[in-house]
């Protein structure tokens, strides 16, 4: 092969995967969960992404005190704030706007749920669930801009 065919073949590699990576971290922001209460943070690390809860509508609870995992099947991690709390984890890019291999955590109820994300511009779609995918339900955030 000639010189200009491998450089040709590496610059296409690399384009290709720079595209790649770029669509991949369309998913990075802040999003709003379905009901507007709370506000999700996806972030990158490594290759992996990620969620934490970084605001929150109504932070404190009836004490004043801000509002902690109470629910949490860990006793030693109940009195952690909900603030930062991370609840997506270990995503990894599957293409077609799909992310799929992560976790997904309700503090609503303390459990944690095989979780699948798929971005459609501005929306996407959270879908928890215990085993297979069809057994699971689905909530809709929206980018916060």
């Amino acid at each position: 092969m000639g010189d200009k065919k491998v450089v040709l073949i590496l610059l296409l590699a690399f384009f290709s995967c720079s595209a790649w990576a770029q669509k991949a971290d369309a998913i990075l922001g802040s999003w709003a969960n379905s009901n507007g209460q709370d506000h999700i943070l996806i972030y990158k690390r490594g290759d992996k992404f990620f969620g934490k809860l970084d605001w929150i509508k109504v932070p404190n609870d009836e004490n004043g005190k801000p509002k902690t995992d109470k629910n949490n099947p860990d006793p030693a991690l109940r009195s952690r704030p909900d603030l930062g709390l991370e609840l997506l984890k270990d995503f990894t890019f599957d293409g077609d706007n799909v992310y799929s291999g992560g976790t997904v955590y309700d503090p609503k109820n303390g459990k944690t749920y095989n979780c699948k994300m798929t971005l459609d511009g501005n929306t996407l779609t959270i879908r928890g669930y215990i085993g297979i995918s069809l057994f699971g339900r689905s909530v809709t955030w929206t980018r916060v801009k």
